[in-house]
């Protein structure tokens, strides 16, 4: 880099403040380079330190917190520059944003080509977007106001902007759910199934960013999910499958960024749950996806027509793809483990594995169902007969036998342990349970601590058509503090319509 390009120099100084996944830079309000560069709160700042860049979005101090040569960096900014204390940092105005000027020419009726839209996604992939523009890039998409073809385009470029894995065996199956509904807990114990049937499922999972727990957050209670390429793929030569976490694999970095901004703005399209979804299969090298949809009046997905929509969406564009997909519309109207958080998800598939007699059924069924579908697509098991492939794999324990496998291998098997609080929420009234609320079931779960703490949550103690007595427990609440648990079970307790019992 060449001095002019370099900028202004200053002392870098770890503040650690969480900013979540965005880079902050903090400068004093006082400090030379803010006047000689014009840089203002919110400006977009290039840093370069060693062999890094980093493009950040500026804060600015006032008092005694940062000296005038000095430059504060958030926990992500710093991880990402790879900095050391006394570090000094160049500081430069960042590379113009070309690519953003297609965004505006959406808004104004103007499709994505496809080198409009790959330009888009290689400066999203590189940081080079701030929250502002990220969010205008995703309202721009949002409403489904993007064609078949932009959707394509988005996918593609999402999977060229990250990591492609490649796997000598065939096929590869994976399995994935379209979310929006608590509970639903069924990757490992498909996972299990089908890898002890002899499938290859190399599964890279996510963490929850606004739910009570992902696949990856459930799976790190029973194991180590942060592994090495290397370390996924020796896990999968020697067992065939592995549940790891993918966001150290890197394969689609545009959609990690897109996900931190869309989550909070809580919509999302056809389109950008396609891309999402498929980038990460196709750069994960699967060759065969089975997608899960729930449908209910609490889940994402609210009724069979918006299900079927965005099934044909994922299988036109998997095909273009070279990805077969097959979707399954499945019953979102509760959860389907008895388990929110990850403890207590993790304990509900355990359960299942080793075949107890308190395991949830309805986990036990979805996760045998969807088994079965996976087994039939890839040909392992003959149309009609993948069911009792999965149940009989179960059964005989060969499921639970190669989840320790992987367990063994990915680093070891953990033992789950309970929160040490717990609070019941009992039914006020006796009848029968008539409706359950998925939305506010998380709520409670995550104002518990999940799952930042990851024993906290709540346990299901009722069904939908179950009849309860008065005083009968609906939930348990469980939660690390005192505190947590009072105020998961304040918000329970002022809104009994979560769990909805209508009198006998």
């Amino acid at each position: 880099m060449s001095a002019a390009a370099a900028g202004a120099s200053l002392k870098l100084r770890r503040l650690g403040i969480d900013t979540y996944r965005e880079p902050i830079v903090f400068l004093h309000a006082d400090s030379s380079v803010c006047r000689a560069e014009g840089f203002r709160a919110l400006s977009r700042v290039r840093l370069h330190c060693g062999s890094r860049d980093l493009i950040a979005t500026l804060n600015v101090v006032h008092g005694g917190l940062l000296a005038c040569d000095e430059a504060g960096l958030s926990e992500s900014a710093w991880k990402a520059l790879g900095a050391h204390d006394g570090d000094i940092g160049m500081m430069s105005h960042p590379p113009a944003l070309e690519s953003f000027s297609a965004i505006r020419s959406k808004i104004y009726g103007t499709r994505f080509d496809d080198e409009a839209m790959h330009r888009c996604i290689r400066d999203i992939s590189a940081g080079r977007y701030s929250s502002v523009e990220l969010a205008a890039f995703l309202t721009i998409c949002a409403g489904n106001r993007m064609d078949m073809g932009e959707t394509l385009a988005l996918t593609r470029s999402m999977v060229d902007a990250g990591t492609r894995l490649q796997w000598t065996q065939h096929p590869v199956a994976d399995k994935h759910s379209v979310g929006g509904l608590a509970g639903n807990r069924t990757t490992p114990i498909v996972v299990a199934i089908v890898a002890a049937c002899g499938l290859t499922i190399p599964k890279t999972s996510s963490r929850a960013i606004t739910s009570p727990a992902g696949t990856a957050d459930t799976m790190e209670v029973l194991a180590p999910v942060e592994l090495t390429l290397e370390h996924m793929r020796r896990v999968v030569d020697s067992e065939g499958g592995c549940i790891v976490w993918g966001g150290s694999m890197a394969l689609s970095p545009a959609d990690d960024i897109l996900i931190q901004v869309e989550r909070p703005l809580d919509f999302d399209s056809d389109a950008q749950l396609a891309a999402s979804v498929l980038s990460k299969k196709v750069a994960a090298g699967s060759t065969h996806l089975l997608i899960d949809i729930p449908v209910g009046p609490t889940a994402k997905l609210r009724s069979a027509a918006a299900a079927q929509a965005l099934a044909d969406r994922l299988g036109a564009v998997g095909e273009a793809l070279g990805l077969t997909v097959r979707s399954v519309q499945t019953d979102g109207s509760q959860p389907i483990g008895r388990g929110i958080g990850p403890v207590l998800e993790a304990l509900d598939v355990v359960a299942v594995l080793q075949r107890q007699a308190s395991a949830p059924p309805e986990l036990r069924a979805r996760a045998t169902q969807l088994a079965g579908a996976l087994l039939e697509m890839t040909g392992r098991a003959d149309a009609g007969q993948g069911l009792g492939m999965a149940e009989a794999t179960l059964e005989s324990g060969s499921a639970w036998r190669k989840f320790q496998a992987i367990c063994e291998i990915q680093g070891g098997m953990r033992e789950p342990r309970l929160a040490p609080h717990r609070r019941e929420l009992p039914s006020s009234i006796a009848g029968t349970v008539c409706g359950i609320d998925n939305r506010r079931l998380g709520r409670i779960a995550k104002l518990a601590g999940a799952p930042l703490s990851p024993a906290a949550g709540l346990v299901l103690e009722a069904r939908l058509g179950q009849k309860v007595e008065s005083g009968q427990p609906l939930l348990t609440i469980h939660a690390q503090s005192p505190g947590e648990l009072e105020y998961a079970w304040a918000y329970a307790s002022g809104h009994p319509q979560i769990v909805c019992v209508a009198p006998a």
